[in-house]
């Protein structure tokens, strides 16, 4: 045990290092000997730590990553403690949206949800649905998708007090559904990422119209924010709906508000 929290520590300077490939290995070696004492949760936070650095430092395989993230996932059906393992799930899922794996993302953020409690600070939950909403934009399940940004919105708005980001092989050049970092969640910028999610869902259903009015909103939001990249994109995006609505006026201004 004693050994196994060294390499914990030693994990932890690296990053502060900024040495993340370091900080990795020192994760794995002790996630080897939690698990050979039997220590299942303290195994899986270390592989979380793991994946997170080996994620951050671009000198592991995708396979090796996976590999990773599939062990901290098996581990987490023997973790009791729900809150634990909630947490657990949801860094697997960003995990793999960060490998593309969309797929095992989503399925990682359902179980994340459904290990949420009652809890009055609701940040969390809006932030897993919309990583969950973004997922099934990225499976190109935009149906399913509409009711996970819609209520991420919803949720963010009421942590805030307002009423109402191309993944590979599916958005192209449009609105990159964007995931949340841990630790900056339940913000009226992440309420803009939810309704630039919200419209692109809409986009690709072709509700051109919903489109458009939920890109103005997140419009706003990032202006609210502050987030120049999240108004370009917004401007872009309006741009895309305004033509398919008949008003090419009015999307030459969208995208020279983009440039």
């Amino acid at each position: 045990g004693s050994r196994a929290g060294a390499r914990v520590q030693m994990g932890c300077c690296y990053l502060g290092m900024r040495e993340p490939a370091r900080a990795a290995r020192c994760f794995l070696d002790a996630a080897r000997v939690y698990a050979t004492a039997a220590s299942p949760e303290a195994a899986a936070v270390a592989l979380s730590r793991a994946s997170g650095s080996m994620l951050q430092s671009r000198r592991f395989q995708a396979a090796e990553i996976a590999g990773v993230l599939a062990q901290c996932r098996s581990l987490c059906e023997s973790i009791p403690d729900p809150a634990l393992r909630g947490k657990l799930y949801n860094d697997i899922g960003l995990g793999y949206s960060q490998l593309h794996v969309f797929s095992l993302a989503a399925e990682c953020f359902e179980r994340a949800l459904g290990l949420r409690g009652g809890e009055p600070d609701r940040r969390g939950e809006a932030a897993l649905m919309q990583n969950l909403g973004a997922a099934h934009n990225a499976l190109c399940s935009f149906g399913t998708a509409l009711g996970w940004h819609r209520r991420a919105a919803a949720l963010h708005g009421k942590s805030h007090r307002y009423l109402a980001p191309g993944v590979a092989g599916c958005a192209g050049r449009g609105w990159s559904p964007a995931f949340p970092i841990p630790g900056a969640l339940g913000n009226r910028r992440a309420q803009g990422q939810c309704f630039g999610n919200l419209a692109y869902a809409c986009s690709r259903l072709g509700n051109h119209e919903a489109a458009a009015e939920n890109y103005l909103r997140a419009l706003q939001a990032f202006r609210d924010s502050g987030d120049v990249q999240g108004q370009w994109q917004a401007h872009e995006g309006l741009g895309a709906a305004c033509i398919h609505l008949g008003a090419p006026r009015k999307a030459i201004g969208h995208y020279k508000e983009a440039l």
